[in-house]
């Protein structure tokens, strides 16, 4: 039987995650243009991510999802 180890907790004093912005200025910057994206309709649906990547290695593969759905 193959048992599988945890892996070690991550240490988040060594640096910031990808997702964290430490600088004010370019977090609003970035959420501005976030909402900006979002208001214009530039956003696509999980369930459209999702149908796609379940598609992903069928014979069936859908073309990436645009803008809308």
């Amino acid at each position: 039987m193959n048992v599988r180890q945890p892996l070690p907790p991550l240490d988040d004093d060594d640096e910031p995650g990808i997702f964290e912005v430490e600088d004010p200025a370019t977090e609003a910057r970035l959420d501005a243009e976030a909402d900006a994206d979002i208001a214009a309709g530039r956003v696509v649906s999980n369930e459209a991510v999702m149908r796609w990547i379940a598609s992903w290695g069928t014979d069936n593969e859908l073309p990436r999802p645009q803008w809308g759905e």
